[in-house]
């Protein structure tokens, strides 16, 4: 396929020109081949994934995490020298978004996040720079966040790490993948719900959590994060005749 006509259809897929606020400089980011025949999907941009890529012969690759931000890089020098190397010497291009994928009603990672935990009557949630990025939900069955810890861990091949657990019986449940920080931990707490899940624990969020009554159980960033990149693969692979690869580069945090 065309590699305009992917672009096309991510970014309109994706609602793209809906976060023009965002500072991640969303869409194609490198351009490489104008033809697409095997597409990489993946977390972050990073060397080890354009070498993967290089070395598999994909013509493109998605990302979650790219590798423009705002006014950065600045200068093409060192590690962004060597990245810029491998994709241009390959031809190989790169499409990475951020905020619209976080928070797309179906193929985002907080949607497949909060399908992942079984949750229903989905409402946006986590307003961020002006975008709800997550969302919140009511639990299907009975359950407490020590048994939620240990399912979601299992399917999500993850370290879970669970605080201020009060072994409450869940009803509302907030989802925001990645690292929602404290901005994710207050909106829980005032949105009433009985469980903060998300990505990454910061050190700031502890004491908060217990003196709001929050419970938070952080699933790690890089593995709440797979699932939007995953799922839109599993789209593109379905509507167009291209092969396309998940590549796994965890960093277990």
């Amino acid at each position: 396929m065309k590699r305009n006509e992917l672009v096309e259809e991510l970014d309109r897929t994706l609602n793209v020109a809906a976060f023009p606020g965002d500072a991640s400089n969303n869409g194609l980011q490198i351009e490489g081949s104008p033809e697409v025949k095997r597409i990489l999907f993946g977390v972050d941009g990073c060397l080890a994934l354009f070498e993967h890529a290089a070395a598999g012969h994909f013509d493109f690759v998605f990302v979650h995490h790219g590798i423009s931000w705002g006014g950065e890089p600045r200068r093409f020098t060192g590690i962004h020298a060597e990245r810029f190397r491998v994709m241009f010497g390959n031809n190989i291009s790169l499409y990475g978004v951020h905020l619209p994928l976080d928070a797309h009603p179906e193929l985002g990672n907080n949607a497949r996040l909060a399908e992942l935990a079984e949750l229903t009557r989905l409402e946006p949630f986590c307003n961020y720079h002006g975008y709800d990025i997550g969302f919140l939900g009511h639990t299907k069955k009975l359950v407490k966040a020590a048994e939620l810890e240990k399912e979601l861990g299992t399917k999500l091949k993850a370290k879970p790490r669970l605080i201020a657990d009060d072994e409450r019986i869940l009803k509302r449940i907030a989802v925001v993948s990645g690292g929602g920080g404290m901005d994710a931990l207050e909106q829980a707490a005032a949105a009433g719900a009985d469980l903060l899940i998300t990505g990454e624990l910061e050190h700031v969020m502890y004491h908060p959590a217990y003196e709001l009554r929050m419970p938070v159980l952080a699933l790690g960033h890089y593995a709440t994060e797979t699932l939007g990149p995953r799922a839109v693969m599993e789209y593109i692979g379905r509507k167009f005749d291209v092969a396309c690869e998940f590549a796994d580069f965890p960093t277990s945090l």
